[in-house]
């Protein structure tokens, strides 16, 4: 891309709440986009000036169409296009004539076809001419809150919103399907959409400038955004760190964890593909919660929305039955979300209270006896709550009669009033009818109600990890760059030097030294004590065991003077051309794990520092996600006050 239009939360406004507003390339036919966009800002009361522009000229409800953009007055807040992108360009090149101040593309045939250079020409276009740009590729948006709906394929009245009563969300997403996917799902829990936004192939504004007006917006309470591409991942990430500031959080979808998907988006939004694990790990470092599925994030956003403390802790499950205790702790550990034994207090507590056939633990069995005590919701769910190893409450029972279920919920509801906990109520029967009663109840409490426990489960392990990288976000300390580094040259660097960078970042080298002739080689093994370890060392020699480099237990003096004659004629062998540093003798260490350790810079998402399992198991397992950031790398021929050129201190 050629670079970014105009963006940030104010040029967001002109979108969101424009006064004067024109719609370029409008057709008389019914139907047509034009006439969609123009009956939905009539339809939903659009109180600023519409302006219209179409070849054809004449007039529709009363209102004159120009036949050219010169015609219309400057400084018009935001003009719609119901072009084909063919005349995209030039109807962009007249808006910055007449200043205008932003313009939505709804057309498709740029970079998801593949055409990069015409979007990177009207992204240059708009942001040497000041405006703020949205698209291409652009399904359109609805602010919920005003009820303004500049939308293209259907006509329809937008509800106005009552934020008092439920949770907002802001939807943003680079697919309309989706978008609209994840806002139904959502409303039908009653948590309404305050806006939702499609971004398009993002040729200007993105989802930085989004996330930064929505940080700010009053009614919104969680963001929710479908990626294929994050094109300004430093901006992303600092306006989701603003944005979690001020109690919001950010939730994302991110297809492409495998290559297939890497295509599909391309062809979609024309996103390019990136490295996922890099991606994830850097998102979830700023505190952002990635879901892998639609389910999953429309499950957790529902938690999130509701319940917007989040602490790392997992989960504590009151049932009626032992057999689902037991499948439940399997379900756990399969997903990474722990189950916290009950506390001592919680346990006497509840051994108090319950039979004497019922055994006080997580996950709680309370076995059939609510059904003559269903006081004992109440009793289970204060235990569990109160335990401050618990993060948050699974209530998973049968509902036999409508009269027991309105009892249930009842008590559940008394237990956790003013409780920030998340809590889902989640009974079983999979689709069987829930009594109307028990739907009430819940809707007039805004109960949380699930019909899968295991989709509330995935949802609740979405919060845990989330409240687990808040606190790790919380104890990131500032680095500053060690006082001292050996000067690094061009291409791979040899293993001795690189240990000497490593030691000099405070990280435990063997000990050892490079020595340049044997007798050097002697005097390091007899100074750290046999048995010892010689690995040749030069930069092009990256791979030592296939070329023999590597001598292992040396146990004496005369095995030090073999292994030198052995290693360097081998080496020799190997590759003639290659000049040796010299020989590496260390300490040989006791047998362990073999990690491995990179760093790379992302051309994407900056400086990254990779850990996994080493050796052969690298390959054969890819144990390799850990993934983080790194403060500083040092760039070839940086260097540090105390080292000379070839890195001796």
């Amino acid at each position: 891309m050629s670079g970014k239009s105009v963006g940030g939360a104010a040029a967001v406004e002109h979108f969101i709440r424009p006064r004067l507003i024109a719609i370029v390339g409008l057709s008389s036919k019914p139907g047509s986009a034009g006439m969609n966009l123009l009956a939905n800002l009539t339809l939903n009361a659009f109180a600023g000036d519409i302006h219209l522009v179409g070849r054809s000229g004449g007039a529709v409800d009363g209102r004159n169409v120009q036949t050219d953009i010169a015609q219309l007055p400057e400084g018009i807040d935001l003009a719609i296009f119901a072009l084909p992108e063919t005349g995209v360009k030039a109807a962009l090149e007249a808006c910055v004539r007449r200043k205008v101040k932003a313009v939505a593309v709804l057309a498709s045939g740029f970079a998801e076809v593949g055409d990069r250079s015409s979007q990177d020409e009207i992204a240059r276009i708009a942001r040497d001419g000041g405006i703020a740009l949205l698209g291409p590729n652009c399904f359109g948006y609805t602010n919920f809150v005003d009820g303004f709906h500049p939308a293209f394929v259907a006509v329809a009245k937008v509800p106005r919103l009552n934020p008092g009563r439920d949770p907002c969300v802001a939807i943003l997403s680079q697919s309309g399907g989706v978008m609209s996917h994840i806002r139904q799902g959502l409303e039908l829990r009653d948590i309404p959409a305050a806006y939702t936004i499609s971004t398009g192939n993002e040729a200007g504004l993105g989802l930085a400038d989004f996330v930064d007006f929505l940080a700010d917006d009053p009614v919104t309470r969680l963001i929710i955004a479908y990626v294929e591409e994050v094109h300004e991942p430093q901006a992303f990430l600092a306006a989701a760190r603003r944005a979690r500031a001020v109690g919001k959080t950010v939730m994302m979808m991110h297809p492409g964890r495998t290559e297939a998907a890497k295509v599909a988006v391309s062809s979609h939004t024309g996103a390019l593909a990136g490295d996922h694990a890099v991606m994830r790990t850097m998102v979830e470092h700023a505190g952002i919660v990635v879901a892998d599925s639609i389910d999953e994030l429309i499950d957790a956003a529902e938690v999130l929305a509701r319940y917007p403390t989040t602490v790392p802790h997992g989960p504590g499950i009151l049932t009626f039955s032992g057999a689902l205790c037991a499948i439940y702790h399997d379900f756990c550990a399969e997903i990474g979300l722990p189950v916290p034994p009950l506390s001592a207090t919680g346990e006497a507590m509840l051994r108090a209270a319950l039979p004497s056939f019922a055994t006080p633990r997580n996950p709680l069995d309370l076995t059939t006896q609510p059904i003559w005590q269903p006081e004992l919701i109440f009793t289970g769910a204060r235990a569990l709550l109160d335990d401050p190893e618990v993060g948050s409450l699974l209530c998973s029972l049968p509902i036999s009669q409508p009269v027991l279920g309105v009892k249930y919920l009842q008590h559940l509801i008394d237990a956790v009033k003013a409780c920030p906990k998340p809590v889902i109520f989640a009974p079983l029967g999979d689709r069987s009818q829930l009594p109307q009663e028990v739907l009430d109840l819940a809707r007039e409490h805004r109960v949380i109600v699930s019909r899968s426990a295991e989709r509330s489960l995935r949802a609740l392990g979405l919060v845990y990890r989330y409240g687990m990288a808040l606190r790790r976000a919380a104890k990131t300390a500032p680095a500053a760059p060690p006082p001292r580094l050996p000067r690094l040259g061009a291409g791979p660097q040899p293993e001795w030097l690189g240990k000497q960078v490593l030691s000099a970042v405070g990280v435990r080298i063997p000990a050892g030294d490079l020595a340049r002739n044997v007798d050097e080689a002697v005097a390091i093994a007899v100074r750290i004590g046999f048995p010892v370890v010689m690995k040749a060392q030069a930069g092009p020699l990256m791979h030592k065991t296939e070329a023999g480099a590597v001598e292992l237990a040396i146990a004496d003096v005369a095995g030090v003077r073999a292994a030198w004659q052995r290693l360097c004629a081998s080496v020799h062998r190997w590759d003639a051309s290659i000049v040796l540093d010299g020989v590496l003798v260390e300490a040989m260490s006791r047998r362990g794990l073999e990690l491995v350790v990179g760093a790379r810079r992302d051309p994407r998402w900056g400086p990254v520092l990779l850990v996994g399992i080493g050796g052969v198991m690298i390959e054969a397992i890819g144990d390799c996600r850990a993934t983080i950031k790194v403060r500083h790398v040092f760039n070839q021929g940086e260097t540090a006050p105390g080292w000379t050129a070839d890195g001796r201190a």
